[in-house]
């Protein structure tokens, strides 16, 4: 559960509503019309700019930024030394055992082609292109939420429009402007709120999921690549740390407990950071 997202959310909400009843007149930001004009809109511009295919694979990627936790590089790279270890001792061919065992496919199919003696450089042709696509369906999925976010204040302020026609339409009438003019900017407060708490904030966290996941695939594909050169351990831990921050840069686990247990080491990567893979 990323408590970051739900924390967010829940006090932006909290307040919001807070601020509206201490205004004493919560009341007049709730419109049925405008909630129709903006989030109707909205959703069928979406519609409009996507297959629906993918508008619906936005519905389950949307649970990602709650449940997903950020990906531990650490690990990882605990398993490729581990890895560079095993191969140094016994070959790479020892390592077939342990591919199998993966939980990432992505780590398991390098491993698997460095078994197989595939040339290394087409190893990493085949790691960057798969990279490439996964970045594209990961973008994809983001873009949704992007144009949510763009369309929602563009439909807010349609709203808000069609509110001002109607309500000189009743010019003859002084009483009725005061709230006419009321009822014309809540559609633009209900698309601006959707777009800047919900839509864009949801938007981020998927593409900064989708940048931890692209660096994890990053150090797989170098671990990988040094493993098949036969690199000594130490410097195969040292290369995959330059990928780290250095405040992340700490020590990684034993060759024991990494060859022991490399499922757990995956498991905080093991899917997919914003789409299917």
């Amino acid at each position: 559960m990323d408590l970051t997202t739900i924390l967010g959310l829940v006090t932006g909400c909290v307040l919001i509503v807070w601020a509206l009843f201490l205004g004493g007149t919560a009341s007049a930001f709730w419109d049925f019309k405008s909630l129709l004009i903006t989030f109707g809109g909205t959703l069928a511009a979406t519609l409009v700019s996507f297959p629906t295919s993918q508008v619906v694979q936005s519905g389950r990627i949307v649970r990602k930024a709650f449940t997903s936790k950020d990906a531990e590089p650490l690990g990882i790279i605990g398993v490729l030394v581990s890895f560079a270890e095993k191969a140094r001792r016994e070959g790479l061919l020892a390592l077939e055992d342990d591919a199998s065992q993966l939980e990432d496919g992505f780590l398991q199919k390098g491993i698997q082609l460095v078994v197989d003696g595939t040339d290394p450089e087409l190893v990493r042709d085949i790691l960057q292109t798969e990279l490439a696509f996964l970045e594209d369906r990961h973008k994809a999925g983001a873009a949704v939420f992007d144009t949510l976010g763009a369309m929602s204040p563009a439909f807010g302020m349609i709203g808000t429009i069609i509110g001002l026609i109607q309500m000189l339409k009743t010019l003859n009438d002084p009483s009725s402007i005061g709230g006419g003019m009321a009822t014309a900017l809540v559609t633009t407060f209900y698309g601006a709120l959707a777009a800047n708490l919900v839509f864009i904030p949801i938007a981020n966290k998927l593409k900064n999921r989708s940048a931890s996941e692209v660096l994890i695939k990053e150090v797989m594909i170098e671990g990988i690549l040094s493993i098949q050169a036969g690199d000594n351990p130490r410097i195969v831990e040292e290369k995959l740390k330059v990928f780290l921050a250095p405040k992340l840069r700490k020590p990684v686990r034993g060759a024991a407990g990494a060859a022991a247990a490399p499922g757990k080491g995956q498991q905080a990567v093991s899917g997919p950071a914003v789409g299917g893979e």
